[in-house]
């Protein structure tokens, strides 16, 4: 019998990616592409019943790392258990290419010390047969991928291929460095680049401490690389920036220009700063001014705090710079827990002072005021009264005791979450307040990386299980979360060609069980090349995720389904 589809989900609850209301209806797959949606007469050669499940378009994540990860592996996970088929890499500066051999090192180190991914993992995943950004592409081209992959042009990597020691050294670009910088921008959008990124940040250093690169490039640099993306027609610009300092107001005018320069569409991370409670509001307002006067410009939030996760396995914890920990840091988790059940070790940690140079970090890391269990079913918006300060003092312990016994539980492989960022409030007030904003996106999830310390590659099923069901006040309807995560983050990069479902548009959905969607406590796996360590986090919910029309993923396991492909540049919308 001859089937007029090869898929159709039928019956299911359909948030079609354009915030409209959500509505029952059919959808048909065919060669890739959805051809029908509403009620489906004809037959699927595969049929799923997607009675009383959501039905989305799969998601867009704007800024990943998958960098390294997309080299060497065909699943992009942890993202891709989390419902996203495409993902955008190359943010924050931070990339492999373009790149000269004498600079492997340097690139890794970056990396690692940036994003935190494991120099080793890199060292022996990485296969370098690239020089250039095309070079880069190609090799990633000839790969299959459980999602579709967009990838940046790193300023980092860019300015130490053009300018060598001097560019690692943040001396200023001449104008010959400048030329080539354009140049070199140019030929990386017309090869495929989604676009340009580079960091302006302190926190962004080396493994070894160094500054990124980037970090004071002049304006006369970043204009020439603006120029570049010009030349090419083509390509997004996103950046991060120390915009909590007096200066903003010229670092932002400066962005301003670049934007007028490029013609291209910026995109700028924002957060709530604990220092600073209110002071995302002010860049906000510039965003919003920058908006109305026709400039292409948003802010990337995040749906939850930015935080690490401290455990005996991370790496870090309250007590990683004590001399006592110290001493036992190379040692198995196991030789770890009974340590830490040791009294006698106990009572170093409370006696033993860390040395001087570590004060700043240490402040950080005994800030008992913020730091929570995260327990067994991951809670992000915790209340003050569950901090390890008011345990501790509800109980009449010592901190230290309360801290031990935390990091002990489910022998020493839980977790304490430390929020640093959308948290001085202790609730999560000011993420919907930025996610409100019209100016804002969905971004900052950085999958793939920091995968040692954080875990936020889980943000689309927070922000659609949270948001959108359990949260006591402030939720937002799940067909304005579904758009957030969808056809917003697509168009904010060009990709016109999926994030809704419509007769024309990728075949990417996900179906999902909307009552049960939610987090899994994250895990440490030791799965990297060279054994290398990464939180991984599952989620319940997802059915099946599909990418253009062929299962990826039934109930959370991989199917053999590779669709994946890297994506060259802006795609337009479909031909209806």
């Amino acid at each position: 019998m001859a089937h007029a589809y090869d898929l159709v989900i039928r019956g299911g609850t359909l948030a079609d990616g354009t915030g409209a209301p959500l509505r029952e209806a059919d959808v048909a797959i065919r060669d890739g592409l959805i051809v029908e949606v509403g009620t489906v007469a004809g037959t699927g050669a595969e049929e799923i019943d997607a009675k009383s499940r959501l039905v989305t378009p799969g998601f867009v994540d704007i800024h990943t790392h998958y960098d390294g990860q997309a080299t060497w592996d065909a699943r992009m996970q942890p993202s891709s258990w989390h419902g996203v088929t495409t993902a955008v890499m190359g943010n924050c500066g931070v990339g492999f290419a373009p790149v000269r051999p004498a600079d492997h090192n340097r690139l890794i180190e970056l990396m690692e010390g940036v994003e935190d991914i494991p120099g080793a993992a890199l060292h022996e995943g990485l296969t370098w047969n690239w020089q250039s950004f095309p070079d880069y592409l190609d090799a990633l081209a000839v790969r299959s991928f459980d999602m579709d992959i967009c990838a940046q042009l790193p300023h980092g990597a860019l300015r130490v291929f053009v300018m060598g020691e001097r560019g690692a050294n943040l001396e200023a670009a001449t104008p010959d460095d400048i030329a080539s910088m354009r140049a070199l921008t140019a030929e990386a959008m017309r090869a495929g680049a989604i676009g340009f990124s580079t960091s302006r940040t302190l926190n962004h250093r080396t493994v070894k401490g160094d500054p990124t690169p980037s970090l004071r490039a002049t304006e006369a640099e970043l204009t020439g690389i603006a120029q570049g993306m010009r030349d090419a027609g083509s390509g997004v610009f996103e950046m991060i920036s120390d915009f909590d300092t007096p200066d903003q107001e010229t670092e932002f005018a400066m962005l301003r220009r670049l934007i007028d320069v490029s013609g291209a569409p910026m995109s700028i991370s924002l957060g709530q700063a604990h220092s600073s409670p209110r002071g995302w509001r002010k860049l906000l307002d510039r965003i919003g001014a920058a908006a109305r006067d026709g400039q292409p410009v948003r802010a990337q939030v995040a749906p939850r705090p930015i935080g690490t996760l401290y455990g005996l396995q991370s790496s870090l914890n309250p007590f990683s710079v004590h001399p006592a920990f110290r001493a036992i840091a190379h040692l198995s988790l196991a030789e770890k827990v009974a340590a830490f059940r040791d009294p006698a070790f106990v009572a170093r940690l409370k006696t033993e002072a860390p040395a001087e140079q570590y004060a700043k970090l240490v402040k950080r890391l005994n800030d008992f005021t913020r730091i929570f269990p995260l327990g067994a079913e991951p809670e992000y918006e915790p209340p003050r009264e569950k901090s390890l300060a008011h345990m501790a003092e509800t109980s009449g312990r010592d901190v230290i005791d309360v801290a031990v016994e935390c990091l002990l539980a489910d022998e020493g492989h839980a977790f304490l979450f430390a929020p640093f960022s959308n948290y001085a409030d202790y609730n999560l007030d000011a993420c919907g307040e930025m996610m409100s904003d019209p100016h804002t996106i969905m971004g900052l999830g950085d999958g793939g990386a920091h995968v040692g310390l954080i875990s936020d590659g889980s943000f689309p099923t927070y922000l659609l299980s949270h948001w959108g069901r359990d949260r006591a006040h402030g939720r937002f309807p799940v067909e304005q979360l579904v758009k957030k995560q969808t056809s917003d983050t697509a168009r904010a990069v060009g990709l016109y060609d999926r994030g809704v479902v419509a007769a024309g548009y990728k075949a990417d959905l996900n179906i999902i069980d909307f009552d049960r969607l939610a987090l899994e406590v994250p895990v440490m796996a030791f799965d990297l090349p060279a054994g290398g360590k990464r939180l991984l986090q599952r989620a319940r919910g997802y059915e099946a995720t599909i990418v253009s029309g062929a299962v990826t993923y039934r109930n959370g396991e991989a199917t053999d389904a590779l669709p994946g492909r890297l994506v060259r540049g802006p795609q337009p919308v479909p031909q209806q």
